[in-house]
């Protein structure tokens, strides 16, 4: 997708914002009896967005509202799901206090930036809800000590389609956003799961982490080495995202696991996989076929191949061994990132089956 059309996209609203939303509404409810609607918040950037209130209802000392999420152009997994908040007056002193409803995870392992036991409501949401209700609280008078009850219709199925079960988050998703907006098909999100999965692997005292590219090679890459899948970091397209994280939080060692054509483009310096950053260079991959051994009329060929894995099927069938070669020269750039971090680091092909094809086995960076 190029960048113009995805400024043409329609942007969203996070699972933060739409609970911010939601406890604000129902904070008012609970003060003066009313359901402010459609209720107004500011988000982290200073934009003041309005949401129309999807449910409401009340009860004795409790209050509760809930906001369709809408995630604009994204394929969002919580696009269209119902966040609800439902608030009441807290014990003296504790302040603002959140508790995970129905659909909403809770941390059970070290790593995140939530403590073990807290319900996955982020740092960011936590803040932009306590700052709702403190203006709510200037406005119409009200506690200061009160429970936010998160919750999300179907939450717990929808996080079946999520990280949280590989992050140690039980029972739920997560209560997201940074900046309060979805920004459609932003790699911001994908970074983010990648940079929690190796803090949580560490936290677990891992000293080996995978990044795959795909499932299959993720597989491959566990069956491999043996590894639990807290080890596992799915990292897509974004080689170069994991590694500049791994370079400032490292681990002893460094499995990169790809496919032939995505270890191609990383062998051709390519440290973003996606095939709007760049394609295989066919020059490229003729001239490590004529490396590895490739007659000139051979190598011709390869070089109008339509697909990288033409060429591998056809360096397989005739002996050349293309795998090791590519392979070896992907190392090179993606341990010019964690370089003198004291990772070992190793680079493995699988074919789109999952057969192993070739490793660089584990080398110093």
């Amino acid at each position: 997708m190029s960048d113009e059309a995805r400024d043409t996209l329609r942007r969203g609203w996070t699972t933060g914002t739409c609970a911010t939303a939601a406890s604000r509404a129902a904070f008012e409810a609970l003060v003066t009896g009313v359901f402010p609607d459609p209720v107004s918040v500011t988000l982290p950037g200073g934009q003041r967005p309005s949401f129309v209130l999807a449910v409401t209802s009340r009860g004795d000392g409790w209050a509760e509202a809930g906001v369709v999420k809408d995630a604009g152009d994204d394929p969002d997994v919580t696009h269209g799901a119902l966040i609800r908040a439902r608030l009441s007056v807290g014990l003296p002193g504790r302040g603002v206090v959140f508790r995970a409803g129905p659909g909403v995870g809770t941390v059970t392992r070290p790593g995140l930036p939530l403590a073990v036991g807290e319900p996955a409501i982020n740092p960011v949401p936590r803040a932009m809800m306590t700052a709702a209700l403190a203006e709510a609280r200037a406005a119409c008078g009200g506690p200061e000590d009160v429970v936010i009850e998160v919750a999300v219709d179907d939450g717990e199925r929808l996080a079946k389609r999520t990280l949280n079960g590989r992050l140690g988050i039980i029972g739920g998703l997560s209560i997201l956003g940074t900046t309060g907006i979805v920004v459609p098909f932003s790699c911001a999100a994908w970074i983010a799961s990648i940079q929690r999965g190796i803090d949580v692997a560490r936290a677990m005292g891992f000293s080996h982490v995978a990044g795959a590219t795909g499932h299959t090679s993720e597989v491959a890459v566990q069956a491999r080495h043996g590894l639990d899948e807290i080890q596992l970091i799915d990292m897509g397209d974004f080689v170069g995202g994991m590694l500049k994280y791994l370079r400032d939080h490292p681990v002893a060692r460094v499995s990169l696991a790809l496919g032939f054509a995505k270890g191609v483009k990383l062998a051709q310096g390519l440290l973003d996989l996606h095939s709007k950053r760049g394609s295989v260079d066919f020059d490229f991959l003729a001239g490590e076929v004529r490396a590895a051994g490739g007659a000139p009329g051979f190598v011709g060929a390869m070089r109008g191949a339509n697909t990288a894995l033409e060429v591998l099927d056809c360096c397989r069938a005739t002996g050349i061994a293309i795998a090791d070669r590519i392979a070896d020269r992907a190392w090179a750039p993606a341990a010019a990132v964690i370089a003198g971090r004291g990772i070992e680091l190793e680079v493995a092909l699988f074919d789109r089956a999952g057969h192993f094809l070739a490793s660089t086995g584990f080398r110093p960076t």
